[in-house]
């Protein structure tokens, strides 16, 4: 009697663990969620950077884009020419 609630006992338990314990299946599918927030997370991250590179290389001195260098320093200077209307 006392063997089988024994048995009884560690089955429950482990069936437990397997289900809701640290490695268990809930928290298997929580960590797979959280890596697939994460990767799309990266892939935004990344898509900003090459945007900010190609701003960077095209301000840099072996390709300079006029237009650019234009806007970016109206930009932080807060100026206009005298035949521009601003619009904020």
């Amino acid at each position: 009697m006392a063997f089988s609630i024994f048995v009884i006992a560690a089955i429950g338990y482990f069936t437990y663990a397997a289900v809701q314990g640290d490695y268990g299946t809930f928290r298997r599918i929580q960590v797979e969620a959280q890596a697939q927030k994460l990767e799309a997370e990266l892939a935004a991250l990344q898509a900003e950077r090459e945007v900010i590179e190609n701003r960077t290389r095209r301000m840099s001195t072996d390709y300079l884009d006029l237009d650019l260098l234009d806007e970016q320093a109206r930009k932080v200077l807060g100026l206009a020419r005298g035949d521009e209307i601003i619009i904020r």
